[in-house]
């Protein structure tokens, strides 16, 4: 499942690998573990080849609530801070940390009994073979909106909101796997739909393909 940031993706797949009995993959959380690795080494953002190192270099992996770890140790709250979110798209640009990261997800998915997994990527570079392909998508204004509330937050609606259009450009502008919809994926507009409806929305098509 892609889609940009704040679209509800995290929640959806959540809820849709438990109604199948699969595991929750977050892929995003893994390049924000590596954007909090970089940052405690005092690595600049930009510097692509200490980025990368830092990517190969730390094991990441989740607990059994689907919560990321780097090397052994729990990620969040920490992966989730503001200063995380603001370097995330810019140390996820470049190409060598991306390949590493890809690299472990395709490993984390290879174990029984499968995943659903959510990103930028996820259904055109990392899982292009993937069974079910879903792009869930809402405008910056919803997903500010959504944001601020849920950080209890709404006088930084306008903050949130110029956060969201600056990642929405850097994540479908990047010469490296950038944010697209894939072909043959399922377009779903959560603009007007809770996430009880986008949730049986996905299922709905999950379902009615293995009963073909």
């Amino acid at each position: 499942m892609d889609g940009p940031a704040g679209a509800g993706k995290s929640t959806v797949a959540k809820r849709v690998a438990q109604e199948l009995g699969l595991r929750f993959l977050d892929t995003g959380a893994m390049y924000r573990a590596v954007t909090l690795a970089v940052l405690e080494r005092s690595i600049h953002p930009s510097d692509a080849d200490a980025c990368a190192e830092v990517a190969r270099s730390i094991e990441l992996d989740f607990d059994d609530a689907g919560k990321v770890l780097i090397d052994g140790r729990p990620g969040e709250p920490d992966v989730r801070s503001q200063t995380v979110t603001l370097n995330v798209s810019a140390v996820s640009a470049h190409p060598s940390v991306r390949e590493a990261v890809v690299a472990r997800q395709r490993a984390i998915a290879r174990r029984p009994p499968g995943v659903v997994a959510e990103g930028r990527d996820t259904t055109t570079v990392v899982f292009p073979e993937a069974d079910h392909k879903f792009f869930l998508n809402a405008s910056p204004d919803e997903r500010a909106r959504r944001r601020a509330l849920q950080e209890g937050s709404p006088d930084r609606y306008e903050e949130i909101l110029g956060d969201i259009q600056r990642r929405d450009d850097l994540d479908a502008t990047r010469a490296h796997s950038p944010l697209v919809q894939a072909d043959d994926a399922h377009a779903i507009d959560a603009d007007s739909r809770s996430v009880d409806e986008v949730v049986a929305a996905v299922l709905a098509v999950v379902r009615s393909a293995s009963r073909a």
